[in-house]
């Protein structure tokens, strides 16, 4: 389902949380550190909470797409008409698929052209499997083509390419799984030590040099562990 949000709302939260959670934070701990970090994390933790949403509803929405165009496809070659043919397979579907498909028809209900509707669509939706979806409508019915043969054909094609996006991630999910271990290491090191040896761990946490290593270790962390995606993604 859609969740709309104002805001406006949110940007008021965000600023309450930014003011009283680091606050919290170095009143429990007394250290500026842990402090600054839960300020930090209050600044970039939403974009990348709505931004990991976000791709992982277009990760669904490619996999759902190749099983949505093959029920067209065979609605169409039963004679329904397109309308027809995109409300059966919106009944039919899951989300966020059919929130997406649904989207459209009621754009259309309200007056929109198909054409327009689909561009809002792609718009909602910036995906290349998407785009060619769109592009083969359209071209589709410009020149007055099977409709359904060009859906069925395109539906293949993407099932095709999730099968190789499959094999891909298997191969590289060792080097995800070690970038992980390797970016988790040194922290749990850091929280053993903090316990056995308490003492010699303290200046860490309560100098200003020991403020400034931790600032290095947690830049170097990031940018191990950013260069290890970029080596094991493959776009």
């Amino acid at each position: 389902m859609f969740i709309f949000v104002d805001a406006t709302k949110l940007f008021y939260f965000n600023i309450l949380a930014f003011v009283f959670i680091p606050a919290a934070v170095y009143v429990m701990t007394e250290n500026p550190v842990f402090a600054l970090g839960a300020a930090i994390a209050i600044i970039i933790g939403p974009r990348f909470l709505v931004a990991w949403i976000k791709k992982r509803r277009e990760r669904k929405f490619e996999e759902q797409l190749p099983d949505a165009l093959l029920m067209v496809a065979g609605t169409l070659r039963a004679g329904a008409s397109l309308n027809v043919a995109l409300e059966s397979m919106v009944s039919e579907s899951q989300p966020p698929v059919s929130q997406e498909f649904e989207l459209m028809l009621r754009e259309q209900r309200l007056g929109v052209d198909l054409d327009t509707a689909l561009q809002n669509m792609e718009r909602r939706m910036p995906l290349q499997d998407f785009i060619m979806v769109v592009a083969g409508m359209r071209i589709s019915r410009e020149v007055g083509g099977n409709l359904a043969d060009t859906l069925q054909g395109i539906a293949d094609t993407l099932r095709r390419k999730l099968t190789m996006e499959g094999k891909i991630q298997a191969l590289t999910a060792q080097g995800r799984m070690q970038g992980i271990v390797m970016t988790c290491l040194p922290l749990f090191l850091m929280l053993i030590l903090k316990y056995m040896e308490p003492e010699a761990m303290d200046p860490l946490f309560t100098t200003w040099y020991g403020w400034i290593t931790l600032a290095f270790i947690f830049v170097a962390e990031c940018i191990g562990y950013f260069f290890i995606r970029k080596i094991v993604n493959i776009d």
